[in-house]
């Protein structure tokens, strides 16, 4: 292959190269905070999620030092219980699911031959949303007033009586706020895979990488909004006493637990399949062939994700659930093994029919292989009730976790972590010092916690904090923690490797291990607009077939190798067939997702210190912050430098009707319809299953006042529609004017909502029943203000000429929203007044 540094450039090209660097350069100093650039602001994920990840094993670490010996005061039980807490706080939130997205915002562009993702400005917004989450949930430690009662924070456990400190505020706010990250991400990864792919890279000839992203994104978009509905429930029950997990009230602890694994379960396969996904890439590189049966691997990644949300309830079995339950989701628990079967056998197939390398990377791939096996196997027994009762909670869960975690986590993420070290480097790693660090973090976890098998089968307590010698525990646990130990010292030297790398590694060549996809056609390290030209892909080894390509691209004889224009450009293609649809015009560096993210931040803080008229400003203050961000949109000029709005073929994405922003919006509504459906459970589930549930024989909502408001909601979705047909048939006249009419209706539909909350007389903070309506009104009256101000503005726009029949994208994404708020409106009219009153009070 010729290297890209041998390229011969004409002046032309030189000139295209600077105007590159110049349009799409990150500025330094104070702007640095502006760099919106997905190689930069996944590199921040990635660094910012490995240092919570050593903040998380020193806590482990000093988890082991307590359990070593019986009858240890290193730690008081007070002190333990927040380090173990934090400990899977830490790991789960803080570490595993953003340094994945952090992977995936810095490769996926690279791999499907695009400059960016679709909302730039979106995915610096979710940095700082999830950095400011992170030092807030840590300060906790600091403040001496970390959460105490698990990383799930069962109810009661968690509530105000049991924990009346601010710990589990902490917990509850902070995660919250890293959530808000993920799901920005999410619908970011969703969108980029779907509508920015290269030129003629259809649906099935994308990597196998792009695939297990796209299915890992689609499950934080449907499976972070329960935890996030669940973490609101409980905040509000500490700090206004609504009570929706008390007994006594209405309430049901249990509903926290459904609500946080409809979370937590899809969340393990959430961290697995990116690991899993780095397998099947890496694989076929170092067997020097094409994966085995990639349409098998595809048709698994899809299965594991939809049969993934029906396994909550195997974390529940010895909560008192009825048999038939118990039944079913222990099929279930063992159906799900089948397509990662699948997968195992693809990647032994193609290991088989190859010729492997046994390099660094493939290395830390084969402990993945022993290791995850391991932890599948122990999965399957947990799927078997009568055996999941004697060992539920006990040692025997927490090694079969950290099996199947670390296994499928870690493990493919430090193979990904040296296969594309040189990517960002343009270095080679150490074979020495990598296989010392692969052999004592490998020998350490299975020390740690294959032992841990066998304390759990003799009956220690994940939550012991000590325990007498006479238990006969002593031996295991002590072996335990000289693993855990092994295995710090090996990730110490990992750093260590790392950090003399980048210092001392090898030059590396164009294509050091023989790949086949795009990100190896670029220099090392990438310039921030990844490619000067974007090429047409219709294979799914480009490089293998045309290892010209670096070259090619380098010397700008491909596509939107163009810059005078001062726009950051990439292709929109097609969904499935990857036919060119639009240019996409991409934002610019911007102060405005910091200046929202701090609002936000203020928010959490406030609510933490209980200065409610401080969080009341500060959301106000991000409203108009979020507001003002997207002001600067579509043909907004300060979306970018000033720019020639001349037509493009194909046309800039804001002169169509289905652009990337389309997709956005509706992407976000799965995430909104989660959350939507996660409160009708709760509501059903109180109505249903609560001891103590108190449903009046008449509601007190006034079906009057709803249906108006549901009236004024229909008929300004209608007038929205209107609007987009005429934008259809390229009619001028009265845009502005409808949309104002639109805003309007949204905003009698609002005053109608307050009015009916207004009138009911809830006691939100005496019964569960209250407390849910008045938590759902609120939702729809969220909607119906947001609605409101956004059809406003749209009319706004159109007087500036931001919004006409040359650019008439934003009006159908603003009538997605309304649709949306149609659906949900009318359908929790029909669950909160229509059955109460049908089935009567004494349902």
């Amino acid at each position: 292959m010729s290297e890209i540094k041998d390229a011969t450039l004409t002046p032309e090209l030189r000139r295209l190269h600077k105007g590159m660097d110049e349009v799409w350069g990150n500025p330094t100093g104070w702007r640095a905070l502006t760099v919106v650039n997905h190689t930069t602001v996944g590199l921040r994920f990635m660094v910012t999620g490995a240092i919570f990840f050593l903040i998380g094993g020193l806590l482990a670490m000093l988890i082991r030092t307590q359990l070593a010996f019986p009858d240890n005061d290193f730690m008081s039980h007070e002190i333990y219980n927040q380090v173990f807490t934090m400990h899977g706080t830490v790991m789960m939130f803080l570490f595993a699911i953003p340094i994945l997205e952090g992977l995936a915002i810095y490769m996926m562009p690279k791999m499907i031959g695009a400059r960016d993702l679709v909302c730039p400005r979106l995915t610096a917004f979710g940095y700082y949303c999830y950095l400011f989450g992170g030092i807030i949930l840590a300060s906790s430690m600091i403040l001496e007033m970390a959460p105490a009662s698990g990383w799930f924070m069962y109810t009661p456990l968690s509530s105000g009586e049991y924990s009346p400190g601010p710990g589990s505020d902490f917990w509850l706010l902070g995660i919250t706020f890293v959530e808000i990250s993920a799901l920005s991400a999410g619908v970011e990864l969703v969108v980029s895979i779907l509508r920015t792919r290269t030129q003629g890279m259809a649906l099935h000839k994308m990597p196998l990488f792009a695939w297990y992203i796209l299915a890992m994104a689609l499950m934080i978009v449907v499976g972070f909004p329960p935890l996030i509905l669940g973490s609101i429930l409980l905040e509000l029950e500490r700090a206004a006493g609504m009570p929706f997990f008390e007994v006594a009230g209405g309430g049901d602890p249990v509903l926290w637990a459904h609500l946080f694994w409809l979370f937590g379960h899809p969340e393990v396969y959430i961290i697995f399949l990116p690991g899993a996904g780095i397998v099947s890439t890496l694989i076929p590189v170092f067997a020097g062939r094409p994966i085995v049966g990639y349409g098998w691997v595809v048709a698994a990644i899809i299965i594991m994700g939809f049969v993934s949300f029906g396994l909550w309830v195997h974390h529940m079995f010895t909560l008192g659930i009825p048999q038939l339950a118990l039944a079913f989701f222990s099929a279930a628990s063992m159906l799900v093994a089948i397509p990662t079967a699948i997968q195992i056998f693809v990647w032994l197939s193609t290991l088989w029919l190859g010729r492997p390398r046994m390099t660094l990377p493939m290395l830390w791939i084969v402990g993945f292989l022993v290791i995850f096996v391991l932890g599948g196997l122990t999965g399957v027994m947990l799927a078997l009730v009568p055996f999941n009762w004697q060992v539920h909670d006990t040692h025997f869960v927490v090694a079969h976790m950290h099996y199947v975690l670390v296994g499928g986590m870690l493990f493919p993420l430090m193979a990904g972590l040296y296969y594309w070290l040189p990517q960002v480097s343009g270095r080679m790693p150490s074979e020495r010092l990598g296989k010392w660090s692969f052999w004592l973090i490998f020998l350490g976890f299975n020390v740690t916690f294959l032992v841990m098998h066998w304390t759990g089968l003799l009956g220690m307590r994940r939550r012991v904090f000590t325990y007498d010698t006479a238990m006969g525990w002593d031996i295991y646990n002590l072996i335990s923690s000289v693993g855990g130990f092994m295995m710090s010292a090996g990730v110490a030297l990992l750093i260590l490797d790392i950090a003399l790398h980048f210092r001392f590694g090898k030059k590396a060549p164009q294509n050091p291990w023989g790949a086949d996809t795009l990100e190896w056609a670029m220099p090392k390290p990438p310039t921030a607009y990844n490619f000067v030209s974007l090429p047409a892909v219709e294979t799914r080894h480009p490089l293998w077939e045309k290892p010209e390509l670096s070259r090619t691209i380098y010397e700008g004889q491909h596509g939107l190798a163009t810059i005078e224009h001062g726009r950051r450009e990439t292709w929109g293609s097609d969904a499935l067939t990857g036919k060119l649809r639009e240019t996409i015009h991409l934002p610019s560096n911007s102060w405005w997702p910091l200046f929202s993210s701090l609002a936000l931040a203020v928010v959490c803080i406030s609510l933490l210190a209980r200065v409610y008229w401080l969080a009341a400003v500060a959301v106000v203050i991000g409203v108009v912050l979020l507001l003002r961000w997207s002001w600067e949109n579509c043909a907004h000029p300060g979306k970018a430098p000033e720019a020639s709005m001349a037509p493009t073929d194909p046309p800039l994405h804001y002169h169509t009707m289905n652009g990337p922003g389309v997709w956005c919006m509706s992407v976000s509504h799965l995430a909104n319809g989660s959350l939507y459906l996660s409160l009708l459970f709760g509501w059903f589930y109180l109505w249903v299953v609560a001891p103590e549930w108190q449903m009046p024989e008449s509601s007190p909502l006034s079906p009057l006042l709803l249906v108006a408001a549901g009236v004024a909601l229909t008929l300004g979705t209608l007038l929205l529609a209107k609007v987009v047909r005429r934008l259809r048939r390229r009619e001028r006249g009265g845009l502005g004017m409808m949309m104002y009419l639109a805003g309007g209706l949204g905003t009698l539909q609002t005053l109608l909502i307050v009015a009916v909350m207004w009138r009911a007389g809830l006691a939100p903070t005496e019964t569960a029943h209250d407390a849910t309506l008045f938590v759902a009104l609120c939702y729809v009256l969220i909607l119906a203000s947001l609605g409101a101000i956004l059809c406003l503005l749209q009319g706004l726009r159109v007087g500036y000429g931001y919004v006409s029949v040359e650019t008439p994208l934003e009006p159908v994404v603003v009538l997605r929203l309304w649709y949306y708020h149609l659906v949900v409106y009318w359908s929790l009219f029909v669950a909160i007044w229509v059955l109460p009153t049908v089935l009567g009070g004494g349902a």
